[in-house]
């Protein structure tokens, strides 16, 4: 098991020297404010995402809309091309 590049012996020594630094009854303290900050972590990482959704997503549709115009313009100036080379073809 690899967690973060950390294999499970590296997780097993790092859990022993906190268990010797910090003592047993102070551990779950320990990893509960962990959590706390992990879970922070993926709050904030979450909002920016949804926020720079909501901010590009008036820049997509634009970008969408423009390139559906040039597909029209394209199909619009092609199609009197290829009627004449199915007539021509027969």
């Amino acid at each position: 098991m690899v967690i973060l590049f950390v294999s499970g012996s590296e997780i097993l020594v790092i859990f022993l020297v906190a268990l010797l630094l910090f003592g047993s009854k102070s551990i779950p303290d320990i990893a509960k404010g962990l959590a706390r900050g992990m879970r922070e972590i993926k709050k904030a990482t979450d909002e920016i995402k949804d926020e720079l959704n909501k901010e590009t997503s008036d820049i997509r549709s634009d970008i969408n809309d423009t390139v559906n115009k040039i597909e029209e313009e394209i199909k619009d100036h092609t199609s009197p091309m290829t009627d004449e080379l199915n007539d021509i073809k027969g």
